[in-house]
This record gives structure tokens, sequence and C-alpha cells, in this order.
């Protein structure tokens, strides 16, 4: 039982559980701005975008392929705004806080040729003395 309860309690299981109620909240979310904003839109444009009643036939058998490009439809609207407004914006903040550190704050270690900040005096890649010279 002692196991279990370390294995409950490690940080990726506890975060994996955070993440999935997250998402499903995030997904109620983006299913409201599409059905609710993003289609009447599109239907002031060009009209409802229903295909349920596409049906292709073969003999007896129907297909029904026009609830696969409901769904499709539906894909690329709900990826394309998760896209815009959550990818795009999220790479732009990251980039912004983690920008990389310029060549001025730098200096090359002599031995493994990493870089490593100006002020230090060991080289966190090889732990070589790298003092001031």
């Amino acid at each position: 039982m002692e196991g279990f309860k370390k294995f409950i309690l490690r940080g990726n299981v506890v975060e994996l559980a955070v993440g999935v109620v997250i998402g499903a909240s995030f997904n109620n979310v983006v299913n409201s701005f599409v059905g609710k904003v993003l289609t009447p839109i599109l239907g002031l444009i060009g009209g409802q975008p229903n295909f349920s009643s596409f049906t292709i036939r073969f003999g007896q058998t129907r297909i029904q392929i026009g609830d696969f490009f409901s769904a499709l439809l539906s894909f690329l609207i709900i990826s394309t705004v998760v896209y815009f407004f959550v990818v795009l914006p999220m790479n732009r903040l990251t980039s912004a806080l983690l920008k990389k550190t310029s060549d001025e704050e730098t200096k090359k270690c002599r031995y493994c040729l990493s870089n490593v900040p100006i002020n230090a005096t060991k080289c966190a890649f090889c732990t070589s003395d790298i003092s001031q010279a």
C-alpha cells in the first residue's frame, strides 16, 4: 500500500490529473466559442454548415459521408481557433520569457566550448576552472 501512495502522490500523476480536468473544461470553452460565435458568423457568410444529409449509396448500403464532413469541419475550426488563440500567444509569451542570453553576457569555456555566464568561475558543463584571465 505504501508503494501505491508514493505512486499516486508523485508529481506526474497529480499534474496529469489536473491537466485532464483543465483540458475537459477548456474543451467546453472551445466548443462553446466555436458553436456560439464562429458557426453563426460562418452561417452569415455561407449558410449553416450542416452536411449530415449527404450520403453515398452502393446498392443497398448507405454511407453517411456528411457526418464525417461535419466532424472534419468542426475539427478544422476548433484546431484553427486553438492555434491562433492559444498556441501562438503561448509561443510568443514563452519566447519572450525565455529569451536567450546575448553573447555579451556569456563567454566560452576554453575546455568544452560551452557558453557560460560572464562572471562564472567554473564551467557548469565540464566543471573546469574558468576564472577571469
